[in-house]
């Protein structure tokens, strides 16, 4: 089944974190925008890792990039109401943006998004 990867997940398996395993049983048909793949460039960049081979690696096991739509800027505009008091950051919201917009699950390593309210289902890896 396919579902949204956040940010989180990605670091989890790139740092070979606990619920790893699970991210890379997920990746073969999985979503992850593209405000979330800036994130994890990003935080790898800072981490001195070497990102030349990230995108072409997780292309190949077959994850989706899929560029931020206006109505998922929109839609993530009005999820600020609903999540600020949780600290999600934009890239956060883009993430369930795309899941809203495509009506899948979100599997993240984010627990502060069990306590959401929202019409997606949210999967924690730990």
């Amino acid at each position: 089944m396919s579902q949204v990867l956040d940010a989180s997940a990605l670091l989890t398996l790139l740092h070979e974190e606990p619920g790893a395993r699970d991210v890379e049983r997920a990746l073969n048909g999985a979503l992850v925008s593209t405000v979330n793949w800036a994130e994890v460039v990003q935080k790898s960049l800072k981490r001195q890792a070497d990102v030349s081979w990230m995108r072409k690696g997780f292309s190949e096991v077959g994850v989706i990039f899929e560029p931020f739509t206006l109505v998922q800027a929109e839609t993530a505009a009005r999820l600020w109401n609903k999540t600020y008091r949780y600290g999600l950051s934009l890239a956060d919201r883009a993430c369930i943006a795309l899941a809203m917009d495509r009506q899948l699950p979100i599997l993240t390593a984010d627990r502060a998004w069990a306590e959401l309210d929202l019409v997606i289902e949210i999967r924690l890896l730990r």
